[in-house]
């Protein structure tokens, strides 16, 4: 007989339990932000809401069903298995942390604190809850397209948004730069860096980078096997050029980028913690993600 589905809540410790624990108590954590002009009262509020959205998804998981709680620092840590439901309750970006430890289990994204979040990703309530979570597993899904970043010595980075390529603390990079299926053509180039992202990114840093250039490529959409890439304030000088600093890869293409500095990383959906290291020489080539987030409509 197969084991009954496992529900893993995945939430984010919350602003004001951050600052309790910081400062000890309640009252020491007020009197630090009304030294800084800010009141405690929303913090507290915004962390009542979203426990209460804890709480509301909990509760309604049906009885016969296993469930955990893992929290997002816990997440490269925690092993996910092939026949669990995933239940975000949070922001939208905490859709994305979670989607590169996953092989195809589907996601249910909650917004613990509608008005504040974009609801890209977090599109449902906590009050629906009750009716979603019993039906989740024949629910239809959305196949986000992710991107992926693949090193010469197997290194593998995975992210729903965008990766980006770069020195540490955001320092002129050094590298080479080609695009795989344009005849191996390569242009040396130093700049702040190169970021690559998908339909789903096309919201966030990806599109701030767009509309900053003024860039006329078209944006891909969140399940469109496409990718967007740009590269940070190119640096022209006689050993670097700028002639490739935008452009789209399709599912087969690839960007390829060889360091040509002591040292770069590259990370995804804004975890810098979470790096593939680097060095001089070691080529990565970055495209369309085999995989998919498969997130409940």
């Amino acid at each position: 007989m197969s084991l009954a589905p496992r529900i893993v809540v995945v939430h984010r410790t919350t602003e004001y339990t951050e600052l309790v624990a910081h400062h000890g108590t309640h009252g020491q954590a007020a009197f630090f932000l009304s030294s800084r002009g800010r009141d405690i009262a929303e913090i507290a509020e915004r962390h009542h809401r979203t426990r209460r959205a804890l709480t509301d998804v909990t509760s309604a998981i049906p009885l016969t069903w296993r469930q955990t709680l893992v929290e997002r620092r816990d997440l490269d840590r925690f092993l996910f298995a092939p026949e669990d439901v995933v239940v975000v309750v949070g922001q939208d970006g905490l859709v994305a942390n979670v989607a590169k430890y996953l092989t195809g289990q589907p996601v249910l994204g909650i917004d613990a604190d509608p008005g504040r979040n974009p609801g890209v990703l977090v599109r449902h309530r906590p009050k629906d809850a009750p009716t979603l979570l019993p039906a989740v597993l024949t629910s239809a899904v959305d196949e986000l397209t992710m991107v992926e970043a693949v090193a010469d010595d197997t290194q593998r980075l995975v992210a729903l948004n965008e990766i980006y390529l770069g020195a540490v603390g955001h320092q002129t990079a050094r590298y080479r730069l080609g695009l795989e299926d344009d005849g191996d053509v390569v242009e040396a180039q130093a700049s702040s860096g190169v970021l690559v992202g998908t339909g789903t990114g096309a919201t966030g840093w990806i599109r701030s980078v767009w509309q900053e250039r003024g860039s006329a490529l078209p944006l891909p959409r969140p399940t469109e096997d496409r990718l967007v890439w740009f590269v940070r304030e190119a640096w022209p000088s006689p050993a670097t050029g700028t002639s490739r600093v935008a452009g789209q890869l399709a599912a087969s293409s690839r960007l390829s980028l060889t360091v040509e500095s002591e040292r770069l990383i590259a990370f995804g959906d804004g975890m810098e913690g979470d790096a593939v290291e680097l060095t001089w020489g070691q080529t990565v080539r970055v495209g369309v993600c085999a995989e998919r987030l498969r997130l409940v409509g």
